[in-house]
C-alpha cells in the first residue's frame, strides 16, 4: 500500500509539472510567466548534462586549452543559431507555407522520439549520430559541427523556438527570447567549459540520473506541444 500511494503522489506531480509547463502553449499569464516554462523547455531539449559528456568524450585527446577553446567557440555558434531562430523562425515557416499548428505536431514529436531516448539514456538519432560522432573525433574545429549544431541547437530547440516566437511576436517579445537563448547558451558553455570534472564528479551513473529526469520532462512538454496542435488542426477533437 505504501509502494502504491508513493507511486501514485509520484505521477500526480509529474502529471501537475506538466499542466504548468502547459502554460507556455496557451494565450494566458504575463510574458514573465510564459518564459519560465520555455527557459525549462530548451534546458531540457538542449540537455547541457547529456551534451557535456559527449563534449567530454569528443575532447578526451585535446589539452586543457583547447578544450576550452572549443567551448567558448559553440557558446558563440550556439547563440548565433538560436537568436537567428527568434528573428527568422516564422519567416522562414512563411517562405515553405508551413502553418504553426503542423509544426507544433511536428516538433513535438521530434521533442518525443528526444525524450523517450533520453529516458534510456541514449542520445537520439536525430540530435547526433554515430557517424558524426566518430567523424567529429577526427575534426579539429567541432566546436560549430556537432557540437552546436545538431547537438545543442538540434531540431527540438529549433522547434521549441519556432514556436516560442509565435507567441511573443512582438519587438519586446523577441528581445526576451532572445535572452533566454543567452541564458541557455551561457548554461551549455559552462557545462562545456567544466565538461571533464563534471564528468568526473557525476559518474556515469549520475550523468544518466539526471539525463532520465530531463527525459520524463521533455517528454511531458512534448505531449503538449503535440495536443494543443492536434487541436488546432483537427478542432472537432475538442468537443
Amino acid at each position: 500500500m505504501e509502494y502504491i500511494s508513493l507511486k501514485n503522489i509520484y505521477f500526480n506531480h509529474i502529471a501537475s509539472f506538466s499542466g504548468q509547463v502547459g502554460l507556455f502553449f496557451e494565450n494566458k499569464g504575463s510574458m514573465e510567466e510564459k518564459l519560465i516554462p520555455l527557459l525549462i523547455t530548451l534546458l531540457s531539449v538542449t540537455n547541457p548534462v547529456g551534451n557535456m559528456a559527449i563534449f567530454a568524450g569528443l575532447t578526451a585527446y585535446k589539452t586543457e586549452a583547447e578544450s576550452k577553446r572549443i567551448a567558448r567557440n559553440a557558446f558563440f555558434a550556439i547563440l548565433i543559431i538560436l537568436t537567428t531562430i527568434v528573428w527568422l523562425g516564422d519567416f522562414i515557416l512563411k517562405i515553405f507555407g508551413i502553418t504553426l499548428p503542423s509544426f507544433e505536431i511536428a516538433g513535438g514529436i521530434i521533442i518525443a522520439i528526444m525524450g523517450v531516448s533520453m529516458l534510456h539514456s541514449r542520445t537520439s538519432g536525430i540530435a547526433h549520430s554515430e557517424d558524426e560522432n566518430e567523424e567529429a573525433q577526427q575534426k579539429e574545429a567541432i566546436a560549430i559541427v556537432p557540437v552546436a549544431i545538431p547537438l545543442v541547437a538540434g531540431p527540438g530547440a529549433i522547434a521549441t523556438l519556432t514556436v516560442a516566437v509565435s507567441h511573443f511576436p512582438s519587438l519586446q517579445g523577441r528581445l526576451m527570447l532572445s535572452g533566454v537563448c543567452l541564458a541557455i547558451s551561457l548554461v551549455i558553455w559552462f557545462f562545456l567549459h567544466f565538461a571533464p570534472y563534471f564528468s568526473h564528479k557525476l559518474g556515469m551513473i549520475g550523468v544518466n540520473i539526471v539525463i532520465r529526469i530531463m527525459g520524463i520532462i521533455l517528454t511531458a512538454l512534448a505531449i503538449e506541444m503535440i495536443s494543443k496542435g492536434a487541436l488546432e488542426v483537427f478542432p472537432a477533437l475538442a468537443s
